[in-house]
């Protein structure tokens, strides 16, 4: 296992997310728990010393059923992280009350790594809103030692995850973000990396393989990827790519199974990071895939000087490009939306074509804001 260091610590490069859990019957609820058993038993004989759990993952029951499990283990012999689950702000006000069923259910008097959860459009006013008492209440378990380092998860846009660290960046420790090859460029996860950086904090990954759709990709792809590394796996791949980042500490992946944590582990045994042409070739596909299954839109803005609506289109289509490319699952387009005032939705589209008469792209942008609208609709 390949260790990375951290403050006074050595963390395993490969974390284990314990958001994608093995289940009893398909039911998100129902965690197996003698599967996960088995996992965490290989996970500790194989050198992962870093579970990351949450209030919200599997229902409310992943916390509980990693709390049985790693009790079997010396408390000293592994690192646990969960998280206030600011991504419903229903929560805002409820920071003691959870923090203190956390350490129950996970049965330990101590967070070794705690997170403000999911810092994105939706909540950002509310986590810098002190009435809430959030920040002031986790120092307060910091400086008691019921924390014993705390960093923030991040799923915005630049600016927000810029406004977050402009107020407490001096507390910040470390920073969880999205990042694979795809979204290197596609949410600009690498410009989240260098303003990290330029604050010293060291990232955690999460979605290194993005859901698990980047160890399925089209076969022409994976040929010539394969050409390159004719002995590596695609989610190799994802993770080769990761270990040439110098800011990335752990990686963490939601493995579902016995094999999956396997496979991940004879990956970390060693790092082996890309060379320039393999970096080249992964981008090259990222560019492709990006192309293939996004609008070209470049913000020119010419569209929004005659939109009687004053709707930000440029914008509007960005999230209408990743909710569309993710697919089944996707949740950031509607995080961000939910910022907006219902005047300046998608739905608000009047349909008038103002805008498609600028594009220098041609983009049918009223047929694009109510297929946008429809795609956000609850399934019935």
């Amino acid at each position: 296992m390949i260790y990375k260091k951290f403050k006074d610590k050595q963390l395993s490069a490969l974390g284990m997310g314990c958001m994608r859990l093995p289940l009893r019957d398909g039911k998100t609820e129902h965690i197996d728990e003698a599967q996960v058993a088995d996992m965490v038993a290989y996970a500790m004989a194989h050198g992962i010393n870093y579970y990351d759990t949450a209030w919200g993952y599997h229902g409310g029951n992943s916390e509980t059923v990693m709390g049985q499990v790693l009790q079997q283990y010396p408390r000293d012999s592994f690192y646990l992280a969960s998280k206030f689950p600011g991504y419903d702000l229903g929560n805002m006000d409820k920071v003691e009350e959870i923090f203190e069923k956390q350490l129950e259910k996970c049965r330990v008097d101590h967070f070794d790594f705690y997170l403000i959860h999911n810092v994105c459009e939706m909540n950002i006013k509310d986590y810098l809103d002190p009435r809430h008492g959030i920040m002031d209440y986790l120092l307060r378990q910091q400086e008691a030692g019921r924390i014993t380092h705390l960093g923030f998860s991040d799923h915005s846009g630049l600016e927000v995850t810029r406004s977050f660290l402009q107020a407490y960046a001096e507390h910040m420790e470390f920073c969880q973000i999205q990042l694979n090859w795809l979204d290197y460029t596609f949410q600009d996860a690498r410009g989240k990396m260098e303003l990290l950086d330029s604050y010293g904090l060291p990232v955690w990954v999460m979605e290194p393989v993005r859901g698990g759709k980047l160890a399925r990709l089209a076969p022409e792809y994976a040929a010539r990827l394969q050409a390159l590394r004719p002995d590596e796996t695609l989610p190799g791949w994802c993770f080769r790519f990761l270990q040439g980042l110098p800011q990335v500490t752990v990686v963490l992946s939601g493995m579902s199974d016995l094999e999956q944590i396997k496979a991940n582990i004879a990956t970390f045994a060693e790092a082996q990071p890309l060379n320039a042409e393999e970096d080249a070739a992964l981008q090259g596909i990222a560019q492709e895939l990006i192309a293939k299954n996004t609008l070209p839109c470049t913000a020119c803005r010419y569209c929004t000087a005659h939109c009687p609506q004053e709707l930000d289109i440029p914008y509007l289509i960005e999230l209408y490009n990743e909710h569309s490319f993710t697919g089944d699952g996707a949740f950031i387009a509607p995080m961000a939306l939910a910022a907006l005032p219902q005047d300046k939705q998608p739905s608000a589209c009047v349909g008038c074509r103002s805008c498609e008469a600028l594009c220098p792209q041609q983009i049918k942008i009223s047929e694009v804001m109510a297929d946008f609208t429809a795609r956000l609709q609850p399934a019935k």
